[in-house]
């Protein structure tokens, strides 16, 4: 009590999804998670976490069963990375909990999670792009090389309003993001809640200005055929999937178009701060993490250089050495 750590062991008689459903509406309120976030928070709760936990007493949770419940999901056949991901929703929980003194401490804290694999990315060339785009047909295809030439996320682009592209078509203000939640297509923010103008190459400039021409204002760049907000699952359906398979890409999916994006746009000499704005990363360590091995090659032209630089300077100064002629014994210098 004196070190205002104590919690009254009776307050931790709330069971867990008694606590745990209230904390999720508070945080949609006061964190400002987007709706696609909260809706995959609440099917999280729903199948791995409330399952085990929603009936026990926020006192009774222990590390040691913390520990087996993140074994047993492994066990289970649930993937890595979705293991860490229910974890960190139930510690941030409980780590709520202990903020409210409805418990010392939080049980969970400390629990060792499985590793993370990296996960081998395909960056496509610019070729390859060309014959991805032919194979899906005129409308799908301009999505697709918008996609791979401006690192777009596929939520930002199917929410591109014909206002939000500058005349010309050389920039496109990338202002709202759009996502399925429940079957309800949901409009927002995008992923970081900032806006940013992205460059478009000059070879899409005329193909978006004559589409832009038969548009309003207000209305979305891009379509389904029945004038609905493009559907990733519906797009795929429809032309990628087939045209993937068809150029020798199977499996490829539209988000692998903006790691393209950053792979070509780093191959043509753009700066880390150049990348982290055009894909709209919070930070430039995002953008390294994620795609700091394709700067391998700059690194080399940069040693390159550095020894060209080094090997000129020294060549002067073995010229300038050979042009001073030493006195000899007797001689006075003038």
């Amino acid at each position: 009590m004196t070190t205002g750590t104590y919690a009254d062991p009776k307050a931790g008689r709330e069971t867990f999804a008694a606590w745990s459903e209230p904390w999720l509406r508070r945080q949609a309120a006061l964190s400002g998670l987007k709706p696609t976030t909260v809706a995959g928070y609440e099917s999280m709760l729903r199948s791995r976490i409330l399952p085990r936990w929603g009936a026990v007493p926020l006192g009774s949770i222990t590390y040691e069963a913390a520990e087996g419940w993140v074994a047993g999901l492994l066990d289970s056949g649930l993937s890595a990375s979705s293991t860490r991901q229910s974890y960190h929703l139930f510690a941030a929980i409980l780590d709520s909990a202990v903020k409210a003194k409805r418990l010392g401490r939080n049980p969970a804290n400390g629990v060792d999670l499985p590793p993370l694999r990296s996960a081998e990315r395909r960056y496509l060339t610019h070729g390859q792009v060309a014959d991805l785009a032919g194979a899906c047909g005129p409308d799908d295809g301009l999505v697709v090389l918008l996609l791979a030439y401006t690192g777009l996320r596929w939520g930002e682009m199917a929410a591109i309003r014909a206002r939000r592209v500058a005349p010309g078509a050389r920039r496109i203000e990338i202002a709202e993001a759009v996502g399925v939640v429940n079957g309800r297509v949901v409009f927002g923010t995008p992923k970081t809640h900032q806006r940013r103008m992205v460059p478009v190459p000059a070879f899409l400039r005329d193909r978006l200005s004559e589409r832009l021409a038969a548009r309003q204002p207000e209305d979305l760049l891009f379509t389904s055929p029945t004038g609905a907000p493009l559907r990733g699952n519906n797009f795929r359906r429809r032309h990628f999937d087939r045209a993937a398979t068809d150029i020798g890409l199977e499996g490829l999916v539209p988000h692998e178009l903006r790691h393209t994006a950053a792979s070509l746009a780093i191959a043509s000499g753009a700066s880390v701060k150049a990348v982290q704005s055009m894909l709209g990363h919070s930070s430039a360590a995002m953008t390294l993490d994620r795609y700091g091995h394709l700067y391998a090659d700059e690194l080399d032209t940069v040693a390159d250089r550095l020894h060209e630089a080094a090997t000129r300077i020294l060549a002067d100064s073995l010229r300038t050495e050979s042009r001073v002629v030493p006195l000899t014994q007797g001689e006075t210098a003038v």
